[in-house]
């Protein structure tokens, strides 16, 4: 849901109830949950959103596993994100507010998302999955960055994304203003959805997700925040994922 308010206490206890019960097993994750962010840090889990005004910003999330900082050249500047990669189609629309604006539209940030293809292995990594592993250094399918426009929106075209084993289903999303980053975040899929094309020819080898977003220790305690709006798109037989997204700039 897309949130124009902040957080109610309603809300804020069951995240918090959710928090306390999860399991040792189920807050395990892959071992590359801990990453190195831009400025060196590392992060786990979400930093909570903070309010201002009737605006709530996005939470914060790690940027890993595969940030690929030093390819993210005009070459990345692009809609069409798939370089080949076979999956149902996600046309995505993403829009970025602004809270220090009264969550006006903000035009002209630099929008930057990156994501696992069907099978779960990334661009521009050698990566290990069920398939095995995969040398997908030099390639960067799945990723792309766009400049918002007058309505504070940039559009992609991709896949649906698969998912490995440790997280659910998700995309990595860097927010930048005047070259300077105002968040790094994430994009959760409904279950339902996740369900539906993980059930499809074209993604069933890989089986479903069994980790849900109410045990992933990434999403769980922000998807008030970070959860699309993903819709069947009849005219390609894939999927439409809206998401807005709000920042401090």
């Amino acid at each position: 849901m897309i949130p124009s308010e902040p957080i109610s206490r309603l809300s804020f206890l069951r995240k918090a109830i959710v928090s306390t019960v999860l399991t040792p097993a189920m807050l395990q994750s892959c071992s590359s949950q801990t990453e190195i962010t831009p400025n060196g840090t590392t992060n786990g889990s979400s930093t909570g959103g903070s309010t201002t005004g009737s605006c709530v910003v996005t939470d914060t999330e790690t940027d890993g596993p595969y940030p690929l900082y030093n390819s993210r050249g005009s070459a990345l500047q692009r809609v069409d994100i798939r370089e080949g990669k076979t999956g149902l189609q996600l046309d995505m629309t993403i829009t970025v507010k602004n809270v220090n604006n009264s969550c006006a539209v903000l035009a002209n940030a630099r929008v930057d998302i990156w994501y696992c293809d069907k099978d779960g292995y990334y661009s521009g990594y050698s990566n290990s999955g069920y398939l095995g592993t995969q040398n997908n250094t030099g390639k960067t399918f799945l990723r792309g960055l766009q400049y918002t426009d007058t309505s504070g929106q940039v559009k992609f075209t991709g896949i649906y994304p698969g998912w490995y084993q440790g997280r659910a289903t998700h995309i990595h999303v860097q927010v930048y203003v005047d070259n300077t980053l105002k968040l790094t975040s994430q994009i959760a899929f409904p279950e339902d959805i996740n369900t539906a094309v993980y059930n499809t020819d074209l993604y069933k080898a890989h089986g479903q997700n069994s980790l849900k977003n109410s045990a992933d220790n990434i999403l769980s305690d922000s998807l008030d925040n970070e959860l699309a709006i993903v819709t069947a798109n009849s005219a390609t037989g894939g999927y439409n994922l809206t998401h807005t997204i709000y920042v401090k700039a």
